[in-house]
């Protein structure tokens, strides 16, 4: 196999975890299951605390088994969940599927950025990581642009038709994955070097409790939790204040989709252009203030679903590439996977706290709680230490 071929199946890989056929409908899709916010809060609840647990335990089996044979494990998981949503009526049944959706992100939590990022050290420059991660993800908004402006037209004809077709796409990332090289050493299964259960606790401790990443992981997980949050508001924000009808959301989706894979594909360049330290701190500090603003003006609500949007796709990839030089190839997944975690802890309590206010209040009113409680966790982490500390990766080869 070429040292390119893999990489464009890693954009095919990419292709096929897109959520776009249902994404516009998601949340339209459990209110029309007779669920209020409270219920769908309760199921998000759900999905971070076994993500919370999961995600150490996962990253090390990424780690031991093998990145690749995670990530066949997680789209798997994947297709079965979305496809049990064509049947799924009762809140058990849906917190089922829940499940089977948490082990499918935790799965592919770590694993995926891993052999990235080992992969092109070993074959290319682990310097290009946040080149190719961010056009890994144009690819996946590429993608999700055409099957957003079909979701809202399946959902029109019958909203189990969205699941339906997403789960077929993808049930397409297994056979894709079948055929991605396993990473040379550090933990897949035809290595020797893998890491015990206490090794794992070891290199979590070492790196993970000091600088450079201590406050740099609970500053962006304080963003990331803002970002999850207000996900589940943007629908019934849509469809309520701002008056959109269900069958415009796919090319709203679309919109901010577009915006999002162009945010993606350069998300290197911004980098080179503005700098990490800039741009991880400001970034989130930007957007909670944008979640304030539509409480005062509504239609300010668009933009603010924009940056939402921008703003996750610029981060995800600069803070994987920041984590990941500053950790050991040994337990790389095992680390992103401890970090994910520390993403979901912060989640929780805003997502359980945001389904009472909003059935109490508003969607908008909600939105904005989280953004003033954010930028209050941000301005006390700053204080706290210097989320981000120049350097570059401390460990190549141990």
């Amino acid at each position: 196999m070429s040292r390119l071929s893999a990489i464009y199946k890693y954009y095919c890989y990419q292709a096929t975890v897109s959520f776009g056929f249902f994404s516009p409908i998601f949340t339209l899709f459990l209110l029309y299951r007779n669920l209020d916010y409270t219920q769908i809060a309760l199921l998000s609840t759900l999905y971070t605390t076994l993500t919370i647990v999961g995600e150490i335990p996962t990253g090390y089996v990424g780690d031991r088994i093998g990145r690749r044979d995670s990530l066949v494990i997680s789209s798997v998981c994947m297709t079965l969940s979305i496809l049990g949503f064509v049947v799924a009526r009762s809140f058990l049944a849906l917190a089922v599927l829940y499940v089977l959706w948490t082990l499918a992100l935790v799965f592919r939590s770590g694993s995926d950025d891993a052999w990235l990022y080992d992969h092109l050290r070993a074959e290319l420059d682990a310097d290009e990581f946040a080149r190719v991660r961010g056009r890994g993800m144009a690819v996946n908004r590429a993608v999700t642009v055409v099957t957003v402006l079909g979701g809202g037209v399946l959902y029109e004809l019958d909203p189990r038709l969205p699941f339906l077709a997403s789960g077929v796409l993808n049930g397409a990332g297994v056979v894709v994955l079948s055929t991605l090289p396993r990473n040379r050493g550090y933990g897949d299964a035809d290595s020797d070097d893998v890491l015990s259960p206490s090794d794992a606790v070891g290199v979590i401790r070492r790196h993970l409790s000091v600088p450079p990443l201590r406050s740099f992981v609970v500053y962006v997980a304080l963003f990331f939790a803002a970002v999850g949050v207000v996900e589940s508001y943007v629908q019934p924000i849509a469809t309520g204040p701002l008056g959109i009808p269900v069958e415009l959301m796919g090319p709203l989706y679309a919109g901010f989709t577009l915006v999002s894979a162009g945010v993606s594909y350069y998300a290197g360049a911004i980098e080179e252009t503005v700098g990490l330290r800039t741009t991880t701190l400001l970034v989130p500090v930007l957007l909670c203030v944008s979640f304030v603003l539509p409480v005062f003006a509504p239609l300010l609500a668009l933009p603010m679903f924009v940056a939402r949007t921008g703003s996750n796709t610029l981060l995800r990839p600069l803070v994987n590439q920041y984590i990941n030089d500053h950790s050991e190839s040994v337990g790389r997944a095992t680390i992103l996977s401890a970090a994910s975690m520390a993403y979901a802890a912060l989640r929780l309590p805003l997502t359980l706290v945001g389904g009472f206010a909003a059935d109490a209040y508003s969607p908008l009113v909600t939105v904005a709680a989280v953004g003033v409680v954010v930028l209050v966790g941000l301005a006390l982490v700053a204080l706290w230490g210097s989320p981000v500390q120049a350097g570059t990766e401390t460990t190549s080869t141990s």
